[in-house]
């Protein structure tokens, strides 16, 4: 039988077809993708006629369609839905695939064609685009040790597949960790009844009956917000923060020091003094000195509004009748009922008008307002049964097959992210993409989100608009691939109109009654837009210093020992802990993507700030000029021009760090 993966999709938009596809039809479909794309590349190298630029660039960019085409399935699949076989499969192809990755990279002959043309891109008659793409082709290479002699380019290539592998069983260990733990819970004192729904749902999952917490974010933080039990909050948090250090086979703290010792002599090889100089030279922040400088300036008045805030909560901590100091599994309860005290706001109060579909709609009905995108539900086979998919057009004309795949399961790994199936772009004729939000909703009959949820879903829509929208004509420029502090800007821009007034007003409505949002909740909501910023922000930046310092200098032999000194010496708070721990860092330690990288949200946040303020002073959040001059320099634009370039053609002018702090409420507006 023909191998689905390989046939010719010729099913609606030409999606995968995932009814077709098993999973041992993975392994032989990379087996001929990394055959063809190798005959490809050898083609290409080998060529006798003089390098130009389609028959090298543009032939580079079309060399590994079908990789791109088996891999866009596997990889999706393996974080949204893994199983053993994908992860087993996972744990082979990671070499393999930097093996791949390096003979590209380390191959004289092709080197040697792009630097040709890079060196006479004067005289070829490029446009812009092309240029800028001939650039970045000649800079992976030579960042990826193109230029290493034979010795140096043998040991990149083994210190590159070693990571590769590191990275893959780093998130197997830590999935491993959240999948298999639980906690029974025979009280259920201070739950709302939607935490109550959530932990009997979680519980009939597992084939149990009753209630359990696991590690799933959307289920842990309202228990510990509600629970009146001390001594549970203090057992779930305690496994929440331990996720891959449980010591045994999941443990992830000796791969968190090789991967950091490997990263340091990735850099050293190309010249580099350190992971941090190499990693950030591409970035808009360009050096480790810049991010720190961002990072203090944020640090400062963020702790000494978390210090007010635990000296008020470790008062009432006391009058409930405990002695000792706030913990952190306190901080959430204490919180939560401050805030109640302070702005008789109840965060429960508002689930009931935040129900997952009606919060889809708005996020649809944004799009369309701002960018004129329509919706259309699909009916077509998906690779799980929560997933669902909208054609995505404007004016008639297909823009984008949008995936949702929005409820948290023991097969997905944590967290919220945006990917693509397929990505847009014109070499070759127009190819539309197939992107895919992917978040951990807590499962519900609706399914009812927090505020925080609510959120999310507009912060990971806001990168599938980036996908959907890009209008370029190479998929090495197309969508989020851009700098790392740039690729945060779309989504969290687009947070913000999760808070326009209107938008409320239209979508939030209760589940049962239809009936919108109170006023009077609406001006409670608004009263405590800021509250807690002190603790949100110190706890990302103390990971953020802590990724920083880990990659600006030596490798720390022991990441634990190095993670407790930074702490330290920035003088955390007791209770709060970092966002990320070392052994369950993913943004940092699943790969490269986010390695010194993970202040890039905070960078983004500077111009997010800035960038809705460009449509609070044309008077409206749905501005049509403004919103067209943000399709046309940063959505659609991809990777296709520098990233500060970008946002000057939107805004005229970088912003400061000022918005932001008042944005999070830190200093006085």
């Amino acid at each position: 039988m023909t191998n689905p993966l390989l046939s010719d999709w010729t099913g609606p938009f030409g999606l995968p077809p995932f009814d077709a596809i098993r999973d041992e039809d993975f392994a032989p479909a990379f087996d001929v993708a990394l055959t063809e794309g190798r005959a490809a590349i050898a083609a290409i190298a080998g060529n006798p006629e003089p390098a130009t630029f389609a028959n090298t660039i543009e032939a580079l960019e079309q060399a590994d369609a079908s990789l791109d085409k088996v891999g866009g399935v596997f990889f999706n699949l393996s974080g949204s839905d893994s199983n053993p076989a994908r992860e087993a499969l996972q744990r082979d192809l990671a070499p393999k695939l930097s093996a791949y990755s390096s003979e590209i990279t380390s191959n004289a002959a092709l080197f040697a064609r792009v630097a040709a043309l890079w060196d006479a891109r004067d005289t070829l008659g490029l446009n812009a685009e092309q240029t800028r793409v001939l650039m970045l082709y000649h800079r992976m290479f030579v960042r990826a040790g193109a230029a290493l002699d034979a010795d140096g380019s043998t040991r990149m290539a083994a210190v590159k597949s070693r990571l590769a592998s590191l990275g893959t069983q780093f998130t197997q260990n830590l999935l491993a960790d959240e999948r298999d733990w639980f906690m029974p819970l025979d009280d259920l004192s201070g739950l709302p009844d939607f935490a109550i729904d959530t932990a009997a749902g979680a519980a009939k999952e597992r084939g149990l009956d009753g209630h359990v917490v696991t590690l799933n974010r959307s289920l842990i933080v309202p228990f510990l917000q509600y629970s009146t039990r001390r001594d549970l909050r203090e057992k779930a948090y305690e496994a929440w923060v331990a996720r891959g250090a449980n010591g045994g086979e999941t443990d992830n703290r000796g791969i968190a020091a090789e991967t950091l010792a490997l990263r340091h002599e990735r850099a050293t090889l190309l010249g580099y003094d350190n992971f941090a100089a190499y990693k950030l030279e591409p970035e808009m922040a360009g050096s480790p000195d810049k991010v720190r400088d961002l990072l203090m300036r944020v640090w400062e008045p963020a702790r000494a509004k978390a210090l007010d805030d635990a000296a008020a909560m470790e008062a009432q901590l006391h009058a409930d009748g405990f002695t000792g100091p706030l913990e952190p599994w306190d901080w959430r309860y204490y919180s939560e009922k401050r805030r109640l005290a302070l702005h008789d706001f109840d965060e429960a109060a508002l689930k009931p008008y935040l129900s997952l579909d009606a919060m889809i709609e708005a996020a649809f009905d944004v799009a369309h307002r701002l960018f004129g995108l329509t919706f259309t539900p699909l009916d077509v086979p998906l690779y799980h049964p929560d997933a669902r998919a909208w054609d995505v057009t404007r004016d008639g004309r297909h823009m984008a097959v949008f995936i949702g795949d929005y409820f948290a399961r023991s097969s997905k790994r944590s967290g919220a992210w945006m990917s693509t199936f397929r990505d847009q772009s014109k070499l070759g004729g127009e190819t539309r993409p197939v992107v895919v939000n992917i978040c951990n909703f807590a499962k519900g009959d609706p399914a009812l989100l927090s505020w925080d949820d609510a959120r999310t879903l507009f912060h990971e829509f806001g990168h599938a608009l980036h996908g959907m929208l890009t209008d370029v004509g190479y998929k090495f420029i197309s969508g989020t691939s851009v700098a790392r502090d740039f690729v945060e800007l779309p989504s969290q821009l687009f947070e913000h109109w999760l808070e326009v007034p209107e938008v409320i007003e239209t979508h939030a409505k209760h589940w049962q009654t239809g009936e919108p949002m109170p006023a009077e909740l609406r001006e409670k909501l608004k009263g405590a837009a800021t509250w807690d910023q002190g603790f949100a922000t110190v706890e990302f930046v103390a990971s953020a210093l802590v990724d920083l310092e880990f990659h600006d200098g030596a490798p720390p032999a022991d990441p634990m020992q190095k993670q407790a000194q930074i702490l330290e010496s920035i003088g955390l708070p007791h209770a709060i802990r970092m966002r990320h721990a070392t052994p369950h860092f993913a943004h940092v330690f699943s790969g490269d993507g986010y390695s010194s990288g993970y202040y890039s949200y905070m960078w983004s946040e500077v111009m997010d700030a800035d960038a809705f303020q460009a449509f609070e002073e044309a008077g409206s959040a749905f501005d049509p000029e403004t919103a067209k001059k943000l399709e046309d320099f940063i959505l659609s634009a991809g990777g296709s021009d520098d990233a500060e370039t970008l946002y000057l053609k939107f805004r005229g002018a970088m912003p400061g760090v000022e918005a932001l702090l008042k944005g999070r409420g830190l200093v006085d507006a």
